[in-house]
């Protein structure tokens, strides 16, 4: 598109938004709703927090094979296609009868959301041209950002007050809403002919050194952050006064505060680049989650709110500053090229940590207690920080050996 591009071209993108914010809500959710869930299905919460990880890994695994083997597709019919099936499988998820049910449903979820982010990402792309393009992937990934602040407290509300079954039927209600918006406000010609990385062509750029240990430090990065997420309501509910919809609250100020970090982290990389915004805010991550374990451990439920509150806050906000600064990290490695596969893979890797994360944190709870959480976490996170400290310097000599050739 050119220049002249008006404003409201860029409506659309606010429908591909309300898809992403229905994919983030059903992801995140259902760290408020476990203990429910658990009684409701009759299994433990350590066995339903295992819905979390076998969504995170299908996602995981799913995203780059089916993306590059719909690479063919008219995107504005598959955006429509996977969030009518996203649509379907949230409404077997409210209906589910007992646990392998609701599992054979999370996985359908995670493979229609695994093929809507990314191709709503590429449309994103397509929609505004190139010197738009940054505002409209924040436009569409806002969605996701908004869902972690809003739709994920509001889930764990409507979870207490009508059931967890009622948190699924309404993310079905606003998938179905953003596909009618995408059948009746996505222009037909949009996103024809464009191209999508080959599986090989991921496989390629995963393999280059720099670029895999990027990815690792995602991956260990989000293991810390779903090792205490998944089960954040229980952690709460035995630290703490805090009982039922309380809980809520604690996720809703945890949402803020991720909402916050997004904001802060990419003003932050604009000003001071991405290597001097990843190693504060893994090292800040790292306190942070110490000192939940810290407070479970050393204070009487009376006086743990206080400090759970502050690890939280502190939390949410590094964690997620620290993903805008990885994106921009990683971009500048790939170039200009490699940037949609860099990326792609980048949430790719995440949400692999996502699904490691909730199964280390269901191994600490079976071995140890939950009041460990936050010291299994915080290990992850050292991981990352040493990684990402070795990668800056691997390149810094890599920058001082071309510029003495040069």
């Amino acid at each position: 598109m050119s220049s002249s591009t008006t404003p409201t071209s860029l409506v659309p993108l606010y429908w591909l938004a309300l898809g992403t914010f229905a994919v983030g809500t059903e992801s995140f959710m259902i760290a408020g709703l476990l203990p429910d869930m658990a009684a409701d299905l009759r299994t433990s919460i350590v066995a339903t927090g295992q819905l979390v990880t076998v969504f995170a890994l299908a996602y995981a695994l799913s995203s780059p094979i089916l993306t590059a083997l719909t690479g063919a597709f008219d995107r504005r019919t598959l955006m429509m296609l996977s969030l009518s099936v996203f649509t379907l499988a949230n409404i077997i998820a409210s209906v589910a009868q007992n646990y392998w049910e609701l599992m054979a449903a999370r996985i359908l979820l995670a493979a229609a959301a695994g093929l809507y982010v990314p191709g709503a990402n590429a449309l994103a792309g397509a929609i505004a041209g190139p010197e738009r393009r940054g505002t409209a992937l924040a436009i569409v990934n806002g969605g996701i950002s908004i869902a972690v602040a809003f739709g994920v407290p509001l889930g764990a509300l409507v979870g207490d007050r009508l059931g967890w079954r009622m948190t699924f039927a309404g993310v079905a209600a606003l998938s179905a809403a953003a596909t009618a918006g995408l059948l009746f406000g996505l222009p037909r010609a949009i996103g024809a002919g464009l191209s999508t990385a080959t599986l090989r062509e991921r496989i390629h750029t995963a393999r280059k050194p720099v670029i895999l240990m990027t990815l690792i430090v995602t991956t260990l990065w989000a293991m810390g952050a779903y090792t205490v997420y998944t089960y954040l309501a229980l952690f709460v509910t035995q630290t703490t006064e805090l009982q039922g919809a309380q809980i809520g609250y604690v996720l809703f100020t945890w949402g803020v505060s991720a909402a916050v970090g997004v904001v802060i982290g990419g003003k932050a990389v604009d000003r001071l680049g991405s290597r001097q915004v990843i190693i504060p805010c893994l090292a800040v991550t790292i306190l942070a989650f110490s000192l939940l374990s810290l407070s479970a451990h050393w204070l009487p439920k009376t006086l743990a709110l206080f400090p759970v509150l502050i690890g939280v806050i502190a939390w949410g906000i590094a964690h997620w500053s620290f993903y805008p600064a990885q994106q921009a990290g990683l971009v500048s490695i790939a170039g200009l090229r490699g940037t949609p596969i860099v990326l792609s893979l980048n949430a790719s890797f995440m949400y692999l940590g996502f699904s490691l994360g909730a199964a280390l944190g269901s191994v600490t709870l079976n071995l140890t207690s939950v009041s460990n959480l936050g010291w299994t976490a915080a290990t992850c996170e050292a991981a990352a920080l040493i990684l990402a400290v070795s990668i800056g310097r691997r390149l810094a000599k890599v920058r001082n050996a071309t510029a003495i050739a040069a």
